[in-house]
This record gives C-alpha cells, sequence and structure tokens, in this order.
C-alpha cells in the first residue's frame, strides 16, 4: 500500500501554487482577444459574479482570488487528494485546471493513465469523466506502484504536458483570436512545474 502524503503538506503546496498563479496572471487585465473579459489575478468577472463579487473587477480583492483558487481549483477537483500522492502531478493539475479547467485538466489525467496501464494490466481502464473519485485515485496509485520510482511520475507529466500543448494548438487553429494567447501559453504554461 503507498504511503500517503499528510494534509498540512497538501496545504502548503496549494499556498505556493496560489500564490505563483497571481503572480503570473497578474493585476487587473482586459484584454480584446479574451473571451471571459476583464479579470483580474486571473479570475474572470464571471466566476467573481458567481462567487458574490458586484463591484468593479479592477477592484477584485486579491484574498478573494486565493478563496476561489483554493475552493474551485484544488479543493473541489480533488488535487489536493492527488497532491498527497504526487506533489509534481497535483502542481501540474492546478496550473491547467486554472487555464482551462479542473475537468480538462482531470480529463487528461483520466487519458494519460488509461493510456499508460499496459492495456488494463495494471489497473483498469477509466472513463474520462472529469471528476477524480477512488476509481482516478485507484488508478493513480496503481500506476504510481508500477512505475513511480522508475521514471513514471515524469512520464505522466510528459503525458499531461503533450495533451495540454495539443489543447492549445488546438484552440489557436479553431479561434484565430486565440494565436494572441498561444505564445504565452506554450511559453508559460508547458515544461514550467517539472
Amino acid at each position: 500500500m503507498r504511503k500517503l502524503g499528510n494534509e498540512a503538506s497538501s496545504t502548503a503546496l496549494a499556498d505556493g501554487l496560489i500564490e505563483a498563479v497571481i503572480e503570473r496572471e497578474g493585476g487587473y487585465i482586459d484584454h480584446p482577444d479574451d473571451r471571459g473579459g476583464p479579470t483580474r489575478f486571473g479570475i474572470t468577472r464571471a466566476v467573481a459574479r458567481q462567487h458574490g463579487f458586484t463591484g468593479a473587477m479592477d477592484a477584485f480583492p486579491r484574498e478573494e482570488a486565493v478563496a476561489i483558487y483554493r475552493r474551485l481549483f484544488w479543493l473541489r477537483p480533488k488535487f489536493n487528494e492527488v497532491a498527497r500522492r504526487v506533489p509534481r502531478i497535483a502542481a501540474e493539475l492546478f496550473d491547467t485546471g486554472v487555464n482551462m479547467g479542473p475537468a480538462v485538466a482531470t480529463g487528461f489525467l483520466q487519458r494519460a493513465l488509461t493510456a499508460l496501464n499496459r492495456q488494463a494490466r495494471d489497473y483498469p481502464d477509466l472513463v474520462p469523466d472529469g471528476r477524480i473519485g477512488p476509481k482516478t485515485l485507484a488508478a493513480l496509485d496503481g500506476y504510481l506502484d508500477v512505475r513511480g520510482e522508475s521514471g513514471g511520475e515524469t512520464v505522466l507529466l510528459r503525458a499531461l504536458e503533450a495533451l495540454q500543448g495539443e489543447r492549445y494548438l488546438k484552440l489557436a487553429e479553431q479561434r484565430p483570436a486565440n494565436e494572441s494567447f498561444l505564445y504565452g501559453w506554450l511559453a508559460n504554461r508547458i515544461g514550467q512545474l517539472g
């Protein structure tokens, strides 16, 4: 049975990841090509409104951004449970989830784990439903038991980043306005956590 890290180390990791994303996302931004509209600290106006903020986005409080990142992008998708097993993978999921949505990040994990299970010999295939539950965590544990100490963590991280990079290219191909962001996505979101 795999030994799991404690909740305190998961919380400390989340604190660092949230600080890094707020730093990377910057303050108030209202880019004309961004469908999300005005953001502050990377939080869109729609998300801020869903959480009770009614003011102008350039006045959105940093503390609220931190709380939203912790609740919506760490705890709700259960990346904290992944962090207890393999912090680098949880960090990648969080970063991808902030940029593409936690369900997309989780779907990438589920797809990668299924593709890496050696035709279900190591653990059962997963349905990529975008939710981390007992089956996804069991598959992650199975993968780490078989591959973890021999570079498996790095291979899984590469698989996640490959899926993320492919998605960025597809977004730019499908909507030319996204080309405004493609270079930055590839420069700042791929290969930064490993």
